[in-house]
């Protein structure tokens, strides 16, 4: 800890730091073309170990949870709403999917900012920060994968195509 601050100050400025970082990167990657955001890269492809989306409804029983999150990105213009599939054509499921992407990238990134959070709170106040951090970020990250594979398994029976793992590697985020 490099700033010493009192407990009230240190929980105002956590609270305040999460509000900024969760909504501020939110916003800035709403700002973003839709096209930046390429769901076929290394990172953002799904696994096999994800098996299409199944591994998420085995292991974590995400068809039980995941209509309970909040999508923030309606708060914001040019925001895409992930909640619900609007439409089932081939454009529409494309756009969806970089949304999943582009929505993953901001809650990893949010879990990245944790370190900053060393500079004003002892210890037990990081790890306090880091469960916070996982137990708002990682849901969603999890909701927004299990999303992509399945509707990945969509788009790919739809064109007739091989299945997504299988698709070529690009460039992007």
């Amino acid at each position: 800890m490099l700033i010493e601050l009192s407990i009230a100050w240190v929980i105002a400025l956590n609270f305040i730091a999460w509000l900024v970082i969760q909504f501020g990167l939110a916003w800035s990657f709403t700002q973003l073309a839709a096209r930046r955001f390429n769901y076929h890269s290394a990172f953002a492809r799904p696994k096999k170990w994800e098996r299409g989306g199944r591994f998420y409804e085995r292991v974590c029983g995400i068809k039980h949870w995941k209509d309970r999150l909040p999508d923030a990105s309606r708060l914001f213009r040019g925001g895409f709403a992930k909640a619900r599939l609007h439409d089932a054509s081939p454009d529409y499921l494309e756009r969806f999917l970089r949304e999943t992407w582009r929505g993953e990238v901001v809650h990893w990134l949010a879990l990245f900012t944790l370190p900053l959070f060393c500079l004003w709170n002892p210890w037990w106040g990081v790890l306090v920060n880091a469960a916070v951090a996982l137990a708002v970020n990682f849901p969603c990250i999890l909701a927004l994968r299990y999303n992509r594979a399945r509707f990945q398994r969509l788009l790919a029976r739809r064109a007739g195509s091989a299945p997504p793992a299988a698709a070529p590697r690009q460039r992007g985020i």
